[in-house]
């Protein structure tokens, strides 16, 4: 049968997926009739938060065969995608990359979910480089898969705001809403071939790599702006927090409040004089992040070597001091 004669069948799919953008996609595909005939997903990791959803339960849940490789190069994972010989491929926050051999398995094309506004921020972790970056706007795009990461022919992709006091998560959250109404939206096209591909033009420095809890540190020489972005793209419970060593002390800010304009979104814009340092304090009552560049930040939550820290206590361990991160 022709792509474009009579389908007397539903377009078939192996659908390699995790997180909660990969629960709500694996959905999107269900209920629009997409026949999935394998669902590949991780087990969780134990030293891991998890706080979202299982995609191995959606599949339970549905009767649909799941499996949880170590790895999605070998080749018995590869003789059985081939196999089962599906019309498509789709990746949906799947964390391993998937070698060429496999992309070349479905009849009618490998996607990717990405969750970002492709090309950029490409690589891993966008949400959390997006906010720690002081990014104004972020979405999600569903992009053709190829050898490179992050890389093919776009599909679509939906935009969504970044508020100046919006948490990773919360943005997260907004992401994976844009993910489902991408995939909604352009799955009829894209099942009946008449989809319509856009390539990518790159852009140099937007390729991200893996988050690691020492990009939490806030430099010492971190605007408020900076320093706040940096606090809410790493804040807990989901994400390891931001913090900065002083006084022999670990100090983690876990959440503050941006009251005025945002400023730019540019990392590499020139820092404060060397001499001038972020330092927390006490102010009228209120504990308070100062920037290098001297704008008061409020602090809502702070922790000092993990236990809470607040206005008193700042107040009775460093009466009239001001703690800066040591060089």
């Amino acid at each position: 049968m022709s792509a474009s004669g009579p389908h007397h069948s539903a377009p078939s799919a192996v659908v390699f997926a995790y997180h909660n953008v990969g629960v709500r996609l694996l959905k999107v595909l269900i209920d629009a009739g997409v026949q999935i005939r394998l669902v590949v997903t991780h087990a969780d990791n134990p030293n891991e938060t998890i706080w979202f959803g299982s995609v191995a339960q959606v599949a339970a849940e549905h009767g649909l065969p799941c499996i949880t490789p170590e790895a999605a190069d070998s080749p018995e994972l590869l003789t059985q995608l081939q196999a089962l010989a599906p019309d498509y491929l789709f990746s949906f926050y799947y964390r391993y990359m998937l070698p060429q051999a496999v992309l070349e398995v479905p009849r009618r094309g490998a996607y990717n979910l990405h969750g970002s506004l492709l090309p950029r921020y490409r690589g891993r972790a966008p949400v959390n480089w997006a906010v720690v970056r002081g990014e104004r706007e972020i979405g999600a795009t569903l992009h053709v898969m190829n050898a490179k990461p992050d890389h093919g022919a776009i599909v679509d992709q939906q935009a969504v705001p970044i508020l100046s006091n919006d948490t990773a998560r919360e943005v997260f959250d907004k992401v994976t809403l844009a993910a489902e109404l991408v995939l909604a939206r352009c799955l009829p096209g894209l099942l009946a071939g008449t989809a319509v591909l856009q390539p990518q033009q790159h852009i140099a420095g937007q390729y991200f790599g893996r988050r690691t809890p020492e990009d939490g540190r806030i430099p010492r020489q971190a605007t408020a702006w900076q320093a706040h972005n940096r606090v809410r793209g790493v804040a807990p419970p989901d994400y390891p927090g931001a913090f900065f060593e002083a006084d022999g002390h670990r100090v983690q800010i876990d959440r503050t409040l941006w009251a005025g304009t945002p400023g730019p979104a540019d990392p590499d814009a020139a820092p404060p004089p060397a001499e001038a340092s972020m330092a927390l304090l006490v102010q009228d009552g209120r504990l308070l992040l100062r920037g290098a560049d001297g704008v008061l930040l409020p602090v809502l939550a702070a922790r000092l070597d993990g236990s809470a820290l607040d206005a008193a206590r700042f107040q009775s361990l460093y009466p009239g001091q001001a703690l800066a991160p040591r060089d």
